[in-house]
């Protein structure tokens, strides 16, 4: 089979609502217990996020985006003169956290969109699942099974985050923030690190008159076999490592043990983050294509907090990977930890920035702890 080189063409990302400030969170999300975090300072502190974008409408404080409409909405913004929502033939979608268990967020998407009957695939996971569906419209194209593909990737993360979905802080964690700010990511905790947003990409075989990146390659690794559940809603983790899922227990378990809250293991991503994301994928994409740091122009890395940028400047470096930060380019500090949304919103600035010139490489990184996967990819400005 031949493989065509393929073009990101057009980028378009989606933020619901005004930017929400760190003073403004709580009130949209709703007070935990009798009183005011005593700890969203200390995490805002460490994750270094200062606004975000909740589906939330202020005035209300309802909803008012679902999860599939933010990535419809991001989805129509890819419209312009070159392209119609008329002329999709494959969409490609992702999330961490659906509307729904089933139907497929692909479908539910595509349920949302003003375009004909289509392919459509749904891919899932945490961040990474957004660099899969990616993946998946790059290669229908590269393979001549479409001439255009759309990828895109939304979360809504505000609707788990809400209050009433939270017990009340457990006082010891609060204290030993100070010390250890990793314990953040715990699920009482989470809710002051994710955020709502949308993006997507469209993937085509013909090279454009305009700025475009070519796609050179995209790599995806899975440690699951190594490695237990890390990040995970739906489940409760047991003292052996092991996953009980929602259908294991019943209707008042899940309720009082929080089931639905997205959760993590503080200790087990401390301490493997680095090396599975870095230090052991990065050898074989440097042999694999010849690739060293020197040829990268722009690194665009997902963290979901301000916390892990140093260590993850350290894990590349112990890789043999070192990027000086004046080669990053990363927008969480204003738009927060989007999940598998977070790269085509990152893609979408980074293209619109006027930073770009033909020829310059660029590098994404995406990891992902559920159970410990990364992401890499190579693009070429055109």
């Amino acid at each position: 089979m031949s493989v065509k080189p393929v073009y990101i063409t057009r980028t378009a990302s989606f933020l619901p609502n005004a930017p929400v400030a760190n003073e403004q969170m709580e009130a949209l999300l709703g007070q935990v217990g009798e009183r005011p975090s005593r700890s969203r300072k200390m995490i805002l502190r460490s994750n270094k996020i200062h606004t975000r974008y909740y589906a939330i409408d202020p005035a209300t404080g309802l909803h008012n985006y679902t999860n599939a409409q933010l990535c419809a909405e991001a989805v129509r913004r890819l419209e312009g003169d070159s392209f119609s929502l008329s002329e999709l033939t494959c969409l490609a979608a992702a999330t961490s956290f659906p509307d729904q268990i089933m139907p497929g967020h692909g479908s539910m998407v595509h349920g949302e969109l003003d375009a004909p009957a289509c392919e459509v695939i749904s891919t899932s996971g945490v961040c990474a699942s957004g660099m899969s569906a990616l993946k998946y419209a790059w290669l229908n194209v590269a393979a001549g099974q479409h001439d255009r593909a759309v990828a895109a990737a939304s979360e809504a993360p505000s609707y788990a985050m809400k209050a009433e979905n939270f017990t009340p802080e457990v006082a010891h964690k609060v204290a030993e923030l100070e010390a250890h700010p990793e314990i953040a990511f715990e699920k009482d905790f989470l809710r002051w690190m994710l955020s709502d947003g949308a993006g997507a990409v469209l993937l085509d075989q013909q090279k454009p008159e305009g700025l475009a990146l070519r796609v050179e390659w995209l790599e995806i690794f899975s440690y699951a076999s190594e490695m237990s559940t890390c990040m995970y809603a739906g489940g409760r983790k047991e003292e052996d490592g092991s996953l009980t899922g929602w259908q294991a227990v019943d209707c008042t378990t899940r309720g009082a043990q929080s089931f639905m809250a997205i959760t993590q293991d503080v200790k087990q991503l401390n301490a493997n983050i680095t090396a599975y994301t870095t230090e052991k994928p990065l050898p074989i994409i440097k042999q694999k294509y010849a690739l060293s740091a020197a040829q990268v122009d722009h690194f665009l890395p997902h963290y979901s907090s301000g916390y892990f940028r140093e260590r993850l400047a350290e894990g590349l470096e112990r890789a043999g990977f070192a990027i000086d930060f004046s080669r990053w380019f990363t927008n969480l500090s204003n738009k927060g930890n989007t999940g598998a949304a977070s790269m085509y919103i990152m893609l979408d600035e980074l293209m619109a920035s006027g930073k770009l010139k033909r020829g310059e490489k660029i590098l994404c990184y995406v990891p992902e702890s559920g159970r410990f996967s990364v992401a890499y990819m190579l693009l070429e400005v055109v």
